[in-house]
């Protein structure tokens, strides 16, 4: 009987509230070691939730703000261990940065009142702002995050109008004031002068030690409104993001905009028209944890045995059965700017590969994917990413998660052309197409001009590295749009730059030039006329399809020559000479010659009479001129990857 009630004690301690306002059936404890009871949340009534994203400029500390905004509510439990709770991707774990937007539901009390409070905590990352517009639909408010040291950075500034847009209140948050250098009043300017946010509005924090983090909660409940949504509407339910799961199938984030939900209902997608019955609806604490019911405002996750990944569209809206609505705005479709082909090492794994693809853009519809092949390296992809960064998270994610390797070659950003040829306009049935491959590259004849597309860049700089950062604008064929001094030490500089310009290393350049503290953020800008030509890869006078680039005329000659010299060291030595060329047209701009094994015929000579030399040289001649005639020059595998790759190994 003691044992028992030993037993019992053991329990009651392990599964206690870990908050006076957390419900005694949500348990701190990893879902694994967690009895699965189902809590009741329907005592929050909307105007007792909160909604809120945490937006920042790359490592300003929103991931460790939201550890301790996790650890205060009781959400998780205090220990050494919280870094990065909510980065549970190991690429996140590795690299120290926040690759997918990531949501948890917390439980305060303020004033004798209890609040559920659902956080998304963003990527800050410029490649990454697809997830932060697509967490702030979900939201009625944002904690602006900014370094006391740092200062306003370039993705400070775009997030901030990410959020004005979406006309949410704004928090601002000035964080990491136990640095030695921390400056709190310069950057209480600094966003007094950008953003017009007065000066007492700001919060000083330390998220590391917990300094003044509680203050940032109570700040949510007082400035930012709850949802205005009615349980008694119909169901009207938003994906803002979903996962896949093995076992249990599609696993959708929604954000409920009216009606309630609960294990059962039959629901039906407003994108595919199919109809699901719910399996189980929860919240994420950040692991998830059922709930009998989900209730307009709140945010949760679903499961109804979607078993295709095609199936859980992002903005897709969800509704009863026999209950139509009208469906959400959703997502403004992604743009890429930066295509790459990808292309298996081995071909038996193209469907593996293919498996991994649907999954990975899943949960990420700002990669475009579109079918490809190449002579060279068989069947494979084309992939569009917002930006570089974004296309290494993704290999790195495809080799880590799923243990596959790839080739990635051809960077290119999307070109138009406008035609003046009939032939060509009825072929393609329009004047203007776009081009994101050197094979499309249509003739010059047949096009009245050519369009590549344009960003509007932003570097936020100390002011001592402004004569270096203009003079490598320049040289990127960037034209001056603004120039604004933030303060007595840095300014904001606006150019209106070729994309193509910036996708490979112009980040690095700058981080280089200004010892790191430069930042760059830049946003769509539209296509400007400019002078394209297309530039083919000769071997011994055959074109080698897969090293045709399309490039600016200006760059013309110092690029032909640079793939010419690199394809010189890639390529094996013949027993024949090999002429690499890079050509425009009919013109030859750049040339490399890789020379020939050479048997010496005339070793066996002692002496003699000079014409027998000649002899055996003249035929040796002939034979190699006949092997250069019919041999055929190919270019392995490995030698494509290092030539396209122009960004050199990290």
């Amino acid at each position: 009987m003691a044992l028992a009630s030993r037993a019992a004690l053991r329990w009651a301690r392990l599964c206690r509230p870990c908050s006076p306002a957390r419900p005694a059936g949500l348990c701190a404890r990893p879902y694994s070691a967690r009895h699965k009871e189902k809590i009741d949340i329907s005592t929050y009534s909307a105007e007792s939730i909160r909604n809120f994203s945490i937006i920042a400029h790359v490592d300003h500390g929103k991931s460790t703000l939201a550890d301790r905004l996790l650890e205060i509510t009781g959400t998780i439990s205090k220990t050494d261990c919280n870094k990065q709770v909510l980065d549970k991707l190991q690429v996140e774990r590795e690299r120290g940065i926040t690759v997918k937007a990531q949501s948890a539901s917390l439980f305060y009390s303020h004033e004798g009142v209890n609040y559920l409070l659902n956080l998304i905590d963003t990527p800050g990352h410029v490649d990454f702002s697809y997830e932060v517009s697509r967490s702030l639909s979900a939201c009625q408010g944002v904690i602006l995050v900014v370094d006391a040291n740092e200062g306003i950075q370039a993705q400070t500034v775009a997030n901030f109008y990410l959020a004005f847009e979406a006309q949410l209140a704004i928090i601002p948050v000035i964080n990491k004031i136990d640095l030695k250098n921390a400056d709190p009043e310069r950057v209480e300017k600094q966003i007094e002068k950008l953003f017009d946010i007065p000066v007492d509005e700001c919060i000083r924090i330390s998220a590391k030690q917990g300094t003044n983090v509680e203050r940032v909660l109570q700040k949510v409940i007082e400035k930012i409104p709850p949802p205005q949504f009615n349980t008694t509407d119909p169901l009207k339910a938003l994906v803002f993001d979903s996962t896949f799961d093995h076992y249990r199938g599609v696993i959708a984030n929604i954000a409920l905009f009216g009606g309630e939900i609960q294990k059962g209902h039959s629901i039906v997608s407003a994108h595919t028209k199919k109809r699901y019955e719910v399996n189980e609806v929860g919240i994420l604490t950040p692991n998830e944890q059922p709930t009998h019911k989900l209730y307009a405002g709140q945010v949760g996750y679903l499961i109804a045995g979607m078993k295709e990944v095609t199936e859980a569209q992002i903005g897709d809206t969800l509704f009863m059965h026999k209950q139509p609505v009208e469906p959400l705005p959703g997502f403004k479709s992604a743009k890429p700017m930066v295509f790459a082909g990808m292309y298996p090492v081995d071909q038996s794994e193209y469907n593996n590969l293919k498996s991994a693809l649907e999954r990975l853009t899943l949960n990420d519809s700002s990669v475009s994917i579109h079918r490809d092949s190449s002579p060279a390296l068989g069947a494979g992809w084309r992939l569009g990413f917002l930006g570089l960064l974004l296309l290494e998270v993704f290999i790195h994610r495809l080799e880590k998660e799923y243990k596959l390797f790839v080739f990635f070659i051809a960077l290119t950003v999307p070109y138009k052309a406008i035609l003046s040829s009939a032939k060509l306009i009825k072929s393609y049935g329009k004047e203007e197409i776009t081009i994101i491959s050197p094979a499309q590259f249509p003739d010059k004849l047949s096009v009245s001009e050519y369009l590549e597309p344009t960003v509007l860049g932003t570097i936020i700089t100390p002011q001592k590295y402004i004569g270096k950062i203009i003079a490598l604008c320049q040289d990127r064929r960037a034209v001056q749009k603004d120039m604004l001094y933030i303060d007595e030490n840095r300014v904001m500089l606006k150019y209106l730059f070729p994309l193509n310009e910036i996708v490979l290393d112009f980040y690095d350049a700058l981080k280089s030039l200004s010892s790191g503290y430069a930042s760059f953020d830049y946003e769509d800008s539209g296509y400007q006329a400019t002078d394209l030509i297309k530039m083919d890869i000769l071997l011994n006078g055959n074109p080698v399809e897969e090293l045709a680039t399309i490039i600016h005329k200006e760059k013309a000659y110092a690029t032909g020559k640079f793939l010419c010299e690199r394809l010189k060291d890639a390529i094996p030595r013949q027993l024949f000479e090999i002429a690499i060329q890079a050509a425009v047209g009919k013109k030859i701009i750049a040339r490399e010659t890789l020379k020939a094994y050479r048997k010496n015929v005339v070793a066996k000579c002692y002496g003699g009479d000079i014409t027998r030399k000649m002899k055996l040289l003249k035929r040796q001649a002939e034979g190699k001129k006949l092997m250069r005639k019919f041999g055929n020059v190919e270019v392995p595998k490995d030698a494509f990857i290092r030539v396209l790759k122009r960004q050199p190994d990290k």
